[in-house]
């Protein structure tokens, strides 16, 4: 199914104002893991006739990972470019893929006047399932074990652990939680600007830590609902050389084949 994805420019000149503004992301617009899940929620929304916009070449970083690596003259540098453009739209309602842009815009942007409802997809989701916009038939699903790997951005850091687990019981699937799930969860070891620089000295990687403790539940599927995560478990799980046995998808990834989206 291809999609035909309008820019936000393109819609306000045809005298349009879309219901969301699709916030893509670093990772959703050039990593090319991750661009295969910007592709099934943009899927997604239009199966459900949603009418939403991005801001295209307009986008640019949120500035989080300025923000954590301690360089905050440059994250507000970034967030004020952003802010701007986004007035400049009068966007008002914004879902995103990625918790850390979730977090940024939600929470770090107000301060600097950007004020907007920011949602996390799997948040979106759930909503347009339960209003009835969105049909899913979990069958292709049914006899697999998925468990769910909290962001920290999105749990600890915002308190959102329903959405996520709401999608993939709507899977006809086992749900099985890791032993550090929810609040207690444990990061992946991307977050904090940490994706982007070496290892510090210690015995072993946070994300092989994070994916020994995935694969002890014996799962088929690994879900994530972040890009960091994702290719953080990826990795993981190449690590233990199970990649043939254990798949890592995103949650719209998994909503987008139980719609039967290709």
């Amino acid at each position: 199914m291809s999609v035909n994805v309008k820019t936000i420019a393109e819609m306000k000149a045809q005298g349009e104002s879309p219901e969301i503004l699709f916030w893509v992301g670093c990772a959703g617009s050039f990593d090319d893991r991750a661009k295969k899940i910007t592709k099934a929620f943009a899927q997604l929304l239009d199966k459900a006739e949603v009418k939403y916009a991005v801001l295209g070449t307009e986008e640019s970083c949120t500035g989080d990972p300025a923000k954590r690596a301690g360089n905050e003259f440059l994250f507000q540098m970034q967030a004020f470019s952003n802010i701007q453009v986004l007035n400049m739209y009068d966007v008002k309602k914004i879902v995103t893929t990625c918790p850390h842009c979730f977090n940024t815009l939600k929470n770090e942007y107000p301060e600097l006047g950007g004020k907007y409802e920011v949602l996390h997809h799997s948040q979106f989701l759930q909503q347009i399932l339960e209003d009835g916009r969105l049909t899913i038939e979990g069958g292709s699903f049914k006899g697999k074990k998925i468990t769910f790997h909290d962001p920290c951005y999105l749990g600890r850091g915002n308190g959102i652990y329903e959405a996520p687990r709401a999608l993939i019981e709507k899977l006809d699937s086992e749900m099985v939680e890791l032993k550090r799930s929810r609040a207690n969860g444990l990061c992946c070891g991307a977050g904090g600007a940490q994706m982007f620089k070496e290892a510090e000295p210690g015995a072993k990687e946070i994300n092989i830590e994070r994916t020994e403790e995935a694969l002890e539940v014996q799962p088929d599927i690994i879900a994530a609902a972040c890009p960091f995560c994702n290719t953080m478990m990826t990795d993981g799980v190449k690590h233990f050389e199970k990649e043939s046995k254990v798949k890592v998808y995103d949650l719209a990834e998994l909503v987008a084949k139980a719609a039967d989206l290709k």
